[in-house]
């Protein structure tokens, strides 16, 4: 320690520190913070506006056009570098703020770090109330910024300068802990951020992190291979936390040497190729005839780095009665549930300490020749399904164009709407890694912001390759401007934009719900007297893209070359089938609630029939 400080600005301090945060990954180092997405207002443009300009180049800001979509864009960042690098996101106070409450929802749902450094009301109350605060008259403490004490990990409110001494240390542990991952938010009151303060030289000191690794207990490690070694029909539940862990290998051998099957979550996609033995398809309501068959009558299920959402068990009945759980997780929270026999630990070192410990073992021969027959019924009927002669426009035509043409290593995106399920189902892993189907929170907007996310990470690495985006005309009719984004920065995405007139996939659920089609399809909603369609096409163009219609998959194929071979984003736009032509197979159970009352007979009727999944529902155990 020496005696020597810096007299700086809160905003300053904090950009430095920032600048001066390292993370070594594969023996190269590489800066934490890989820069941010800002839009300023009088919050944060003077202070921390002026101390991101001083870093500009440690820490390239991009401008942002929405705050909700730079969220998007930052989470897409992280996960496309497993969460080992993140993005800062700065707003001003009040709405600029607020509108990124939904940004760090999807973040602390898919455990991802995002730093959010947002405008906040004055400490001294002097000028109150201020343009965009928000008064609160039984706590003046109270305001816009607490929204976020829900949806983030760590939380903070800056009221003196030597506060960020303690603040970002703790805020960026938060955002590194493999349990405790998630967004991180911490408020800048205007005022506070231009307060000087002494800091001591050794705070800017460069820092470099490793992400650490928890070792499983002892006792669990034993306890979970008493019980696998008793499974006849064992199954491997492959989640996202296995690539965050950086576990694929170690998932790979494990599974090779005991010989058990392994079926995927939607974050899990990308674990193993469609070509490995073992991979016996997704899994839950969205998954694979082959994968919840095989869930359906196992024995032990071994789940690893999975939260267990309800789309992976079928909201639970997914599972036989008597099935007995085992749960490797590095989140206790997550290794308990529904008296799973938890191992509280990193994939990678929990893979590896179970194979050693039960490396005697092996599943069943004609239990594995079952998974395996199962997964070739489910190529077969993939095949069929993303075939495109003779047949109407659909989203699985138009998935299986692009896995057919794309490279290995280019990058998946997508999020809301009929595209997660339908990506999930039909898309042919070709690469470990490279699919992106944001379902924790399934947030409509995330497919193009987080497409530009990805592609600014991707291009860090990976530049010769692309990052390719699946939206619905929903999502993209409520959040688009990104398509600008990338043209202004030069991150070439390729857009596929499937235009099902409305909101398609919740049409389909009203229907299977006995419900009548009812405000979700432009055609179908009682305000709209006539219906048009609009002009995507023009619409890319405006923004930047090079756009083209096209009316079929076979055009899509060509129209797809020519997007790959193009030097900015490419947007196609396709028709699709809204009413028919959805993957009709691989759904397990979810639960929904329907009208246990209606009028209608039809909804009375399907209403009974939904009930009838529930006697295979676990009921917390």
């Amino acid at each position: 320690m020496t005696d020597r400080t810096y007299r700086l600005t809160t905003a300053q301090a904090i950009v430095r520190w920032l600048a001066n945060q390292f993370i070594e990954i594969d023996g190269e180092e590489y800066r934490l913070c890989g820069g941010g997405f800002g839009i300023f207002g009088h919050g944060n443009v003077t202070c921390l506006g002026e101390a991101l300009y001083e870093h500009r180049e440690e820490l390239p800001l991009y401008r942002g056009q929405n705050e909700q979509s730079m969220g998007f864009a930052a989470a897409a960042y992280a996960k496309q570098w497993l969460r080992q690098r993140f993005m800062l996101c700065t707003a001003s106070a009040g709405p600029g703020t607020s509108n990124l409450v939904t940004s760090s929802a999807l973040a602390h749902a898919n455990r991802l770090p995002m730093l959010m450094l947002c405008g906040d009301a004055y400490v001294t109350r002097l000028p109150d109330p201020v343009l965009q605060q928000m008064e609160n008259f039984n706590d003046p403490t109270f305001g816009v910024n607490d929204a976020f004490r829900s949806v983030t990990r760590y939380w903070d409110r800056i009221t003196h300068p030597a506060q960020i001494l303690n603040s970002l240390p703790n805020a960026l542990a938060t955002m590194l802990d493999p349990a405790d991952c998630g967004p991180a938010f911490i408020g800048l009151p205007q005022d506070v951020q231009g307060w000087a303060y002494d800091y001591p030289e050794e705070f800017f000191a460069k820092k470099v992190h490793r992400i650490r690794r928890q070792a499983p207990d002892e006792a669990e490690i034993a306890d979970a291979v008493a019980l696998l070694k008793t499974a006849k029909r064992p199954v491997i539940i492959a989640g996202g936390g296995i690539q965050y862990s950086r576990a694929v290998a170690e998932l790979t051998e494990f599974a090779e040497t005991l010989q058990i099957p392994v079926v995927e979550t939607i974050a899990g996609r990308a674990n193993l190729l469609a070509t490995h033995p073992l991979n016996i398809g997704p899994v839950g309501v969205t998954g694979s005839d082959s994968a919840n068959a095989v869930t359906e009558r196992a024995d032990v299920v071994l789940c690893v780095g999975t939260r267990l959402q309800d789309f992976t068990t079928s909201s639970w009945t997914g599972f036989a009665g008597d099935a007995k759980l085992i749960s490797l997780n590095v989140g206790r929270h997550d290794a308990g549930k529904h008296m799973s026999m938890p191992v509280v630990g990193d994939a990678r070192l929990g893979l590896t300490a179970l194979q050693a410990a039960a490396a005697d073992y092996r599943a069943p021969a004609d239990w594995v020749a079952f998974a395996q027959d199962q997964r070739k019924e489910w190529d077969a009927y993939v095949a069929d399904n993303t075939a495109i002669e003779g047949r109407t426009n659909s989203y699985a035509q138009a998935i299986g164009v692009v896995n057919a043409l794309c490279d290995p290593r280019d990058r998946i995106v997508t999020a809301s709407g009929g595209l997660p399920a339908e990506v999930t189902a039909n898309w042919r892993t070709l690469d470990i890694g490279t699919v992106d189907v944001e379902f924790g929170f399934s947030c409509m907007g995330y497919e193009i912001a987080g497409g530009w996310g990805a592609r600014i990470a991707q291009a860090e690495r990976e530049p010769e390759q692309d990052t390719i985006v699946m939206v619905g005309d929903g999502a993209y009719m409520l959040m688009n401007s990104d398509i600008y984004s990338s043209v202004l920065t030069r991150k070439k995405m390729i857009v596929l934009l499937l235009d099902n007139g409305g909101w398609a996939v919740i049409n389909k659920l009203q229907n299977n719900t006995g419900n009548e089609s009812f405000n979700c399809l432009y055609e179908d909603a009682p305000t709209i007297p006539e219906p048009f369609d609009v002009d995507y096409e023009s619409h890319a163009r405006a923004m930047g893209a090079i756009a083209e219609t096209v009316s079929d998959a076979s055009e899509l194929a060509e129209a797809f070359k020519r997007a790959k071979a193009a030097d900015r984003t490419y947007v196609i736009c396709m028709k699709v089938e809204a009413y028919g032509r959805w993957t009709d197979k691989g759904h397990g159970w979810w639960e929904c609630g329907t009208p246990e009352v209606s009028n209608s007979e039809r909804v009375r009727a399907a209403h009974d029939d939904w009930e009838s999944g529930r006697v295979a529902q676990r009921k917390g155990v």
